[in-house]
């Protein structure tokens, strides 16, 4: 079989379909004559619920039905949506109140939704929620990012959802006790909203008993198993699909109320409900991201190496856990919380508190980019306050190459890396000694200019075992059946790029299946930069399977061998035999050898990876109206062999943008009542093209051992490694005029402030 190392190229197969406008999004595929659901949603964030009348709205033409949540639990729909709740050191589990799929009783967050409408068509559904009649006595809403107020949940007082631990206190008490110096440094994460390109939606229907419901997420097998929890079906008896899916960044990996709502529909109706949100719709009912405040110490010794690190966090987790919730600012932050560095002691603490908003959960990176934001902004403080350059003082606590594989505090393993070589080569491909000239001439222009870096490391998450089939049809096409699930990121194309080079079969015959729970067994879905490392190893290991297995079938048939297949080609010393896998293929079909045409195996990565790099970037601020520009960006990555160097490149690009995004413009805010302020892009500022550079881009591997691809994943890194940056050349380029300390989103009105506040204050005698 082909050797593994021959870096993809050519364009994304894809794409042709998409801008031909071909793609199959959930709005292109719904059943003929499938009927709409509508949500009624809660207007306030925390209101008893005294009354609630469905009967106008059941009267109106068009309208085949009305929900509430007395009406699902009648029909026998479980109470309580699915969620992980974190380790707790008080010696149990995180709270885990009940998520009813409709508000049962009281409404805890502004857009939880109370009833749904379904009608012949989405106007009809729409002019039928506007006819229910809801009543509700106000309660007091908890907004506030600590414990206290109204307990959201009895089982909940104080609103604390959880408190976590992780790592030494003795050992982090007495390394602060024997510091020469210690740097502290409060962080604000602010809100964000994921904001895909196409909103969240599903369609169910159901053939007798046999549900199927298809929607844009992140993977199909989670929601199989919750839907057949939910609505008390045998696993056998529930199909789950995902179509093409217009993007996701980890919001769309969850199960959401809607999805079991419709599906109960369908099943009473007996016709298909499809639900297609819409942008308002999404900005009050989709899982919010980040929304965490850390304070950070970092103790020195008096050579400058760091001796000590804790970081105390509190996190928003909304009005319910989401899926995941509780486990994003704890066992995902702590996964990389102490960064490249080689830190002795350090501890984490972590508080997770309800409040009376949309619940959050992950978005693009889950727990790394906030503690490599974290770190990074501390590292950076640290160096003005020691007089240290900040790329000497990471040097001098840099993890070296011969500390690999390095244990880390949260059990990880960090599996390769040159992090020195690679900050070295940021430094001169980014002309950090020209950068006086550069912001010389800027301040000439009277903009300030600041040069901001970063190091970060991420960790590949999800499940580390995946499974791929090869399957030869008579036609002679080939099927590639993977486990994980699109988002937009080019799946199809690398996976079957892939295969083709291992096989020597034409890419052209061959078609990626995916999110599919009748077809494909078991899956870990897409997220976490996971999906390609992970199903290469899984096709990588089916192809050897395959091979081997036609290798024995040619030795039987032909009377020769042993096979061997080198560049492609099945051959015997000795003999001129010489075929092709897809000849090979054709001869068992002719011999009758169905078991021969199909193929798989699952795979388990021995190891994570953890890839890494430096980021550099530069911005100019106008003092006058407080903007800032990003001026220039160049990451350089290790992600170990790249296996399609353009959509690398792309996933950088997108991740950086993102990053941007929190850095400099999003945020999602509530008033003091719970109501949403940012409920559309006239409020919420999502970043232009015309704000962004041409970004720069260069690998600099070291291979990872933990697969024989030696790859590391790239698909989060770029926000992880992006908002420090960009903070910290905010702050470098504010420095100068006084100001201390900078928070995201790093608006013009804030820079500005800041510029003010600082000039009113006298400068010291």
């Amino acid at each position: 079989m082909r050797a593994f190392g021959q870096s993809q190229g050519g364009t994304r197969r894809e794409d042709i379909r998409f801008l031909k406008g071909e793609g199959r999004y959930i709005a292109d595929i719904l059943p003929k004559g499938a009927l709409h659901a509508a949500f009624l949603r809660a207007p306030v964030a925390h209101g008893r619920i005294t009354a609630l009348d469905t009967a106008a709205a059941r009267a109106m033409s068009g309208v085949r039905g009305v929900w509430t949540s007395e009406d699902l639990t009648a029909a026998g729909v479980a109470d309580s949506l699915w969620a992980v709740a974190a380790r707790d050191k008080r010696g149990q589990k995180g709270t885990a109140p009940d998520r009813p799929v409709l508000a049962r009783g009281v409404m805890r967050h502004m857009g939880e939704a109370v009833a749904m409408v379904v009608a012949d068509t989405r106007a009809a559904a729409l002019d039928a929620i506007e006819a229910i009649e809801l009543d509700y006595d106000d309660l007091p809403p908890h907004l506030a990012l600590e414990p206290g107020g109204t307990a959201i949940h009895a089982e909940a007082p104080e609103n604390l959802a959880f408190d976590w631990m992780l790592g030494e206190a003795q050992a982090v008490e007495a390394a602060f006790a024997r510091a020469a110096h210690v740097t502290q440094l409060e962080v604000r994460q602010n809100r964000l909203m994921a904001a895909s390109l196409e909103p969240r939606a599903g369609c169910a229907e159901w053939d007798g008993k046999r549900l199927h419901l298809a929607f844009n997420g992140q993977g199909v097998w989670v929601m199989k198993r919750e839907l057949a929890r939910m609505l008390n079906l045998a696993p056998e008896d529930v199909r789950v699909t995902n179509p093409d899916v217009g993007g996701g960044f980890g919001m769309k990996a969850m199960i959401y109320p809607e999805y079991f709502a419709i599906a109960q529909a369908a099943r009473e109706l007996g016709t298909p409900v499809a639900w297609l949100s819409d942008r308002a719709e999404a900005m009050v009912a989709d899982n919010g991201a980040r929304d965490l405040t850390s304070r950070a110490e970092m103790a020195f010794d008096a050579d400058h190496r760091i001796i000590g690190y804790r970081v105390f966090t509190r996190t928003n987790l909304g009005a319910y856990n989401s899926q995941f919730g509780q486990n994003i600012q704890s066992e995902l932050f702590s996964k990389v919380f102490t960064g490249v560095y080689d830190i002795p002691a350090a501890l984490l603490h972590v508080q997770g508190v309800y409040t009376n908003t949309t619940p959050v959960d992950a978005y693009r990176g889950a727990g790394r980019p906030e503690a490599i934001t974290l770190i990074e902004r501390v590292m950076d403080m640290a160096a003005r306050e020691l007089e240290l350059s900040p790329f000497d003082l990471r040097r001098r606590n840099f993890i070296t190459p011969d500390q690999f594989p390095y244990p880390t505090h949260a059990g990880m393993e960090y599996d390769t890396g040159d992090f020195a070589q690679v900050l070295e080569r940021a430094e001169t491909a980014g002309d950090v000694a020209g950068f006086a000239a550069r912001r010389a001439e800027s301040a000439a222009r009277g903009r300030l200019r600041g040069l901001g870096l970063s190091y970060y490391i991420e960790s590949i998450l999800g499940e580390d075992s995946e499974a791929a089939a090869v399957e030869f049809l008579p036609s002679g096409a080939v099927n590639l059946y993977v486990g994980t699930q699109s988002n937009g990121q080019g799946h199809e194309t690398v996976y079957a790029r892939y295969l083709a080079g291992l096989t020597g079969l034409d890419e052209d015959r061959i078609t990626v299946v995916q999110g599919d729970s009748d077809r494909i067994a078991r899956g870990g879905g897409t997220g976490g930069s996971r999906s390609v490392t992970v199903q290469s190893l899984a096709t990588h290991g089916t192809a050897e399977r395959m091979v081997d297995a036609f290798a024995e079938f040619l030795q039987e048939t032909l009377g020769a061998g042993p096979f061997t297949f080198d560049d492609a080609i099945f051959q015997a010393a000795g003999t001129n035999h010489r075929l092709t896998l897809a000849e090979a293929v054709d001869l068992a079909r002719a011999q009758g050898r169905d078991d021969l045409m199909r193929h798989e195996k699952r795979s388990q990565l021995p190891g994570r990876s953890f890839p890494n790099g430096a980021h550099l970037c530069e911005v100019e601020i106008d003092p006058e109206t407080g903007a800032l520009t990003l001026e220039r960006y160049l990451a350089f990555d290790d992600f170990g062999n790249l296996l399609n160097p353009v959509l690398v490149q792309g996933q950088v690009h997108g991740g950086v943008a993102q990053g941007y995004g929190q850095a400099v413009r999003e945020e999602a805010l509530f008033d003091d009542d719970g109501q949403l302020l940012t409920g559309s892009f006239m409020d919420y500022a999502m970043p232009r093209a015309i704000d962004l550079p041409m970004f720069g881009f260069e690998s600099l591997p070291t291979p990872s051992p933990n697969n024989p691809m030696g790859m590391k994943g790239c698909g989060e890194a770029g926000t992880v490694g992006a908002m420090a940056a960009i903070s910290n050349a905010a702050l470098d380029a504010l420095w100068a005029q006084g100001v201390r300390q900078v928070d995201m989103p790093l608006t013009p009105l804030k820079i500005w402030t800041w510029l003010q506040e600082a000039r009113a204050i006298p400068p010291p005698r």
